[in-house]
């Protein structure tokens, strides 16, 4: 254990204490005579104002990061406008406008021309992430650029690890997944992002940054990622879909929460400085778990799906766009998500 885990939400607690809180909530908010009329909730929701002033979640641009598909060639998607990809003259007009209406962070994912087994593209020199980040860094210096460490993208098979007698292996996988992170640092990342799920990756890239000489870059770890339904629309822009078999075998098992603290503990001990939960919605009880467990920032992924269901709703005429995103966006606030990683930022200069 480390002092950045919180004891109380991992301990079953002392059958007197749960009773004392038990009585301070009952006291705190169930009076035994009802105090209405005196009482009125509704007083302080009565206009936009009065409602803004006792407001407890608030959203702010600078807690979000914008993700971007970079590519050698631009392809539009009219129908989901985050998932389009932008080749290095579009990612730099892109971007100057989400920097000039205010937006602080973006993050790079890197779909390359050619693919192979041991996943070149993603830490070679002149890697298509590689590339974007040396246009980026001098152009917008106080802009932070993240950038998403896996190896799915760049894979033949489409699997986020070397595969060996059709299985990924987790140790091998250490070794590509740190030289693609210290690449990322050399071309001017900020901070580096493993998305992998492999056993020990924070471990191997925090030693390679601090062999390096990159001591100072954060690494952004994605501790509960889950084997989910809700990531098509990114594998259809990212082309990350695996040849063969799923992920389930390294990515987390959505029935489980108490597996997720042990992913987060161990990251954090291994040197992890934010942790991630994704997808966000249909996790919020376990980005609530990991915000009562641990001290250091946590993150939320608001996934593709999450995205994609909103758009064709609205799309459809059933909901409000911006109704729906900003409620969405503020539920994963509210559960205790820090930063919030979606594909509505392009959006929210606007709508905030």
């Amino acid at each position: 254990m480390t002092g950045r885990l919180r004891a109380g939400p991992l301990t079953a607690a002392r059958p007197q204490e749960a009773s004392n809180r038990l009585l301070r909530s009952r006291a705190a908010y169930h009076p035994g005579v009802s105090s209405f009329p005196v009482t009125r909730l509704r007083r302080l929701r009565r206009t936009a104002p009065l409602r803004g002033l006792v407001r407890e979640t608030r959203l702010s641009l600078d807690q979000f990061v914008m993700p971007y598909f970079v590519a050698s060639a631009a392809l539009a998607n009219d129908t989901l406008p985050g998932m389009a990809r932008f080749d290095a003259d579009g990612l730099l007009r892109e971007v100057d406008a989400l920097a000039a209406a205010g937006a602080r962070a973006v993050m790079l994912f890197g779909i390359p021309d050619e693919k192979d087994e041991e996943a070149t593209g993603a830490w070679e020199e002149d890697g298509i992430v590689q590339q974007a980040l040396r246009a980026l860094r001098p152009r917008f210096p106080e802009l932070v650029l993240l950038t998403d460490v896996c190896l799915c993208e760049y894979t033949s098979h489409g699997h986020c690890g070397v595969v060996v007698d059709g299985e990924v292996a987790n140790d091998r996988s250490l070794e590509l997944l740190a030289r693609t992170a210290v690449s990322h640092a050399e071309a001017g990342a900020d901070v580096v992002a493993p998305s992998d799920m492999m056993d020990g990756r924070v471990g191997a890239i925090r030693e390679a940054l601090d062999d390096h000489g990159f001591e100072q870059t954060p690494i952004l770890a994605y501790s509960a990622k889950y084997a989910s339904a809700f990531y098509g629309p990114f594998r259809d822009a990212a082309d990350s879909a695996p040849a063969f078999g799923d992920r389930r075998g390294y990515q987390m098992d959505p029935a489980n929460v108490r597996e997720a603290l042990r992913e987060c503990e161990l990251d954090v001990e291994e040197g992890a400085d934010a942790i991630m939960v994704k997808p966000a919605l249909p996790y919020l009880d376990v980005i609530r778990a990991v915000r009562e467990a641990f001290d250091v920032p946590v993150a939320a992924y608001n996934v593709s799906g999450e995205y994609a269901m909103v758009k064709a709703a609205a799309q459809a005429g059933w909901l409000d766009e911006q109704a729906a995103a900003l409620e969405t966006l503020m539920a994963i606030k509210r559960a205790g998500a820090d930063l919030i990683v979606s594909y509505w930022t392009r959006d929210l200069p606007a709508w905030l």
